[in-house]
């Protein structure tokens, strides 16, 4: 699940050159920002494929075996500001690279023996992510504007891919060499990124970050705007509330689901993890698919409602008829694909300008987040709890309740102008 930031500003796009044709460059720039992307999913997906094997072996229950991922997430939500602060200070294309330097330290942090290093491993890897999450649209925007909606489809694309490759092959990889090494091996696709990064990068791509100190659209347009100031107004915590069920039903389906396929139906772990890869690269239909639905019916409420409806179809399936899985798997996968389309679409459409589109973005994501990041920890610790998968479900439903009542009635709101 990619997160999303603001458009690029007007200052950004005046001082753009157009480029209407694919340069030798531009295409290069577009393989470094999809093997970054492979990258920026992947690290916190590979330990959900093998966390029962993680949990036994350092011996640790569901709820602080869910920490290692539901931390990465926290990140997203509480380092964003300093990850901002990095951009502007170092620029944007080193800034990667150092993003992406931390994240191999993490990888390889995490795989060392006992928890408190799997513990800093881990917050390592968040930071880092949080990084790349902020970097990679803005540079979208700014480097390649002509291209921007064909390369954030396969930038978000990447990002499921990147999430089904170490769904698939972590457990084969971890049945020959362990899991530690198995985690850790997935670092050699972060030095691959690193060198196409650096090569696509390195006669440019240092300017500060919209929304530094440095840049001219940071300045308030709050004097201009009419109504309530943008954190007073309901449309903006529906949404925050709306992207906090969103992410939680995420983040908690991902980390559990291949073991919930294993104890549900029978598989062993090889076959699990490639299973709940289903639900990562169904993802791709929704992205695609919202904008779709939005252009189609007359307001947004209809198509968050759809999004909506699909999203239950996987716990209440799981729950009703475990033998449809797959189908489960991808009508749900598709949704959570959708979900976080729909609800940033929603703010586009909501903001009254750019700038109250980068403060109700940021709150969305930091409040969504830091409230996702208990999704892994909440479902682990229910399903030790009640000894089955039944009881967790219902919390990942009702998560994605929370999504459509809120999701609705932000959409039903008329944007205030």
């Amino acid at each position: 699940m990619a997160a999303v930031t603001s458009a690029p500003t007007t200052t950004d796009r005046a001082e753009t050159p157009p480029r209407h044709r694919w340069s030798g460059g531009s295409v290069l720039l577009v393989v470094a920002i999809l093997l970054l992307a492979l990258n920026l999913r992947a690290p916190i997906v590979a330990v959900s494929a093998v966390l029962d094997t993680v949990r036994a072996d350092l011996g640790i229950g569901a709820g602080t075996a869910g920490l290692l991922t539901s931390l990465p997430v926290l990140c997203f939500g509480l380092a964003t500001p300093l990850a901002s602060a990095l951009l502007a200070r170092v620029g944007l294309a080193r800034g990667v690279l150092v993003s992406l330097a931390l994240l191999l330290v993490g990888t390889v942090v995490r795989s060392l023996d006992g928890l408190p290093l799997a513990i800093a491993g881990t917050l390592l890897i968040g930071a880092a992510i949080t990084v790349g999450n902020v970097a990679v649209p803005v540079v979208i925007g700014r480097d390649l504007r002509r291209h921007t909606g064909a390369v954030l489809g396969m930038y978000t694309a990447a990002l499921n891919v990147g999430s089904m490759i170490t769904l698939s092959f972590t457990v084969p990889i971890t049945g020959a060499i362990g899991w530690r090494a198995a985690l850790a091996a997935w670092g050699a696709m972060i030095v691959i990124a690193a060198l196409v990064w650096w090569r696509a990068t390195r006669s440019g791509g240092s300017g500060p970050a919209p929304d530094s100190p440095d840049s001219p659209d940071a300045a308030s347009a709050e004097d201009v705007r009419e109504g309530p100031v943008w954190w007073r107004r309901p449309v903006t915590w529906a949404l925050t509330a709306a992207f906090a069920g969103q992410a939680f039903a995420y983040y908690g389906v991902t980390a559990w689901l291949p073991l919930l396929l294993r104890d549900e139906l029978g598989m062993d772990a090889s076959q699990a993890g490639v299973s709940s890869s289903v639900f990562q690269i169904a993802a791709l239909a929704g992205a695609f698919g919202v904008p779709l639905l939005l252009r189609a019916f007359r307001g947004p409420r209809v198509t968050v409602l759809i999004v909506c409806a699909a999203w239950l179809a996987l716990p209440l399936g799981l729950l009703l008829f475990p033998a449809g899985w797959a189908a489960w798997c991808a009508v749900g996968g598709a949704a959570q694909g959708g979900g976080i389309t729909v609800i940033f679409s929603l703010i586009v459409r909501k903001a009254r300008d750019l700038a109250e589109n980068r403060q109700m973005s940021a709150l969305v994501q930091g409040g969504g987040y830091t409230i996702a990041a208990l999704g892994p920890t909440v479902v682990g610790a229910v399903h030790e709890a009640a000894g089955g998968w039944v009881a967790p479900m219902l919390v990942v439903t009702a998560s994605v309740l929370v999504l459509t009542v809120c999701g609705t009635a932000a959409a039903g709101r008329a944007p205030a102008r």
